[in-house]
């Protein structure tokens, strides 16, 4: 465990305010949901909680299953890490950091396509080690609230992704929101 040198008290309905340094360096926003742990020491142990990553082993498969039907890299994100991925860069990027600029693309609920060469293309992730040339992405929804993404994407200039992948990325992106709606 890291210190942090900060103290704060609780209030008289037993609340603690978490300081905004902390929360912007873990990218915690207003009304983002926390688990609450108990560590063997006393220690009271916050930890932001992720609806996607409860279907962890289910996305990973999930991911692999379009990966073999369509052969195209498959991603999928929660709001805060890369939960899931198919084909190219697997052992790479499971469990890194989401871009800033994905991260808001989740938060607008963007959906479409684009290529390396246009102003709409997102980088995944924060050390981004692949240089992908085209990808789509279509955002979770789950109980009205946007919370990650489904992105396929291609390295190789000439086997763009088109509609049928955009496609297939809106509809893992609805079955993975009902998923979690149950």
């Amino acid at each position: 465990m890291k210190a942090t040198g900060i103290v704060r008290r609780i209030d008289d309905l037993g609340r603690i305010v978490v300081p905004k340094e902390i929360r912007r360096t873990l990218r915690i926003r207003e009304s983002d949901p926390l688990e609450i742990f108990m560590g063997n020491e006393g220690e009271i142990i916050l930890k932001k909680y992720s609806p996607i990553g409860e279907l962890g082993e289910f996305a990973k498969q999930y991911a692999d299953a379009i990966y073999q039907t369509i052969g195209r890299t498959v991603f999928i994100t929660d709001r805060d890490r890369v939960v899931a991925v198919a084909g190219a860069g697997k052992k790479e990027y499971e469990g890194t950091e989401i871009s800033s600029r994905l991260s808001m693309a989740i938060e607008e609920r963007a959906n479409g396509k684009a290529f390396k060469e246009e102003s709409g293309f997102i980088k995944i992730t924060t050390e981004e080690r692949e240089e992908y040339s085209s990808q789509v992405i279509s955002t979770i929804i789950s109980q009205g609230d946007a919370i990650g993404a489904v992105i396929l994407c291609e390295k190789d200039d000439r086997k763009k992704v088109g509609d049928m992948e955009w496609k297939v990325a809106e509809a893992a992106a609805v079955f993975l929101g009902k998923q979690m709606e149950q």
